[in-house]
């Protein structure tokens, strides 16, 4: 048995109006708005039906982004957003599911989830926002804080180095693991088609800057510090970047050269790995539903009779 989601045309146009909501609560330049935006368009594109479509989130300046979009969301616990996504999963696999989690989000309070999620492999499109920094709470060092990077909790340079949450995905066995960011906007568009398309968990990790507490990161003016990964069966390089920068051939079928990319110190922005074939719990647990035997509602408890 299948649950794919099955993308039906909405019966009438969805223009980007049609999905706002509110005007987003965050600092002037952040990578958020971009983020959001560049979901909008996909949804647009693609013409996603708003009621059939889903954006969970758990805590942090990412955890607003369904408070955004004029779809169903759920702003829910700190780090719990990949649990509650896979009840609506099961609950009812016909929907668009969009997970919204940002780095200490997926990484530390939510890494245990992130595990499973990665491991279950159901159907959903994970965004990770990652700005290098607890950011809602001020200015706190977070597991991707690069390493000597001063923050209100070791003012004096942050002590480890980062987690890299890409060659983590990939060591998790994630079906799907691709990098972009939010000031590329058509290649974070085609990055979130990819992922949309993917049949399983599609891990997206999404360089976001955050100019109030962290200017100097991610040099978006600039292009000569990433790379974009590039095949048939990949990603497209952003057509305005890519005469400015490197374009590498990547096959991402390959695991041993996406680790490669992923761990090395240059950035690189595409995909990494993609397998199609990985097991989903989603399909397994709604095989196991459809074939058990029928019983009797009346009845199910005649067993417990002493």
């Amino acid at each position: 048995m299948t649950t794919d989601t099955v993308s039906k045309p909405a019966p009438t146009p969805v223009t980007i109006k049609d999905l706002n909501t509110e005007n987003p609560r965050w600092c002037a330049g952040c990578g958020d708005f971009g983020i959001i935006m560049g979901l909008k368009r996909f949804i647009v594109e693609r013409q996603l039906v708003p009621s059939q479509t889903v954006n969970v989130s758990g805590i942090g300046c990412s955890g607003r982004a369904p408070n955004y979009f004029n779809t169903y969301g759920v702003h829910s616990i700190h780090g719990r957003a990949i649990p509650i996504a896979l009840g609506v999963a099961l609950a009812n696999p016909g929907l668009n599911l969009f997970v919204h989690s940002g780095d200490g989000d997926a990484l530390s309070i939510g890494g245990n989830h992130l595990i499973h999620g990665i491991n279950k492999n159901f159907k959903a499109v994970f965004l990770m926002y990652d700005n290098e920094v607890y950011a809602l709470t001020k200015n706190q060092t977070s597991p991707t804080t690069r390493h000597e990077h001063p923050t209100n909790t070791q003012p004096q340079g942050t002590f480890l180095n980062p987690l890299n949450p890409i060659t983590l995905a990939l060591g998790l066995g994630a079906s799907f693991v691709a990098s972009t960011a939010d000031w590329i906007p058509d290649h974070l568009t085609n990055t979130m088609k990819a992922a949309f398309d993917h049949p399983g968990f599609a891990f997206v990790h999404i360089s976001q800057r955050c100019p109030h507490f962290d200017p100097n990161n991610f040099d978006h003016k600039n292009s000569n510090w990433f790379s974009f990964l590039k095949h048939p069966n990949g990603i497209e390089p952003d057509r305005r970047l890519a005469d400015k920068t490197e374009v590498v051939e990547h096959d991402p079928s390959n695991l041993a050269q996406a680790f490669q990319f992923g761990a090395a110190e240059r950035r690189y922005f595409g995909l990494f790995f993609q397998n199609k074939n990985k097991p989903r719990y989603d399909n397994i647990l709604h095989g196991v539903v459809a074939n058990a035997p029928k019983k009797d509602p009346s009845k199910i408890l005649d067993s417990f009779l002493i």
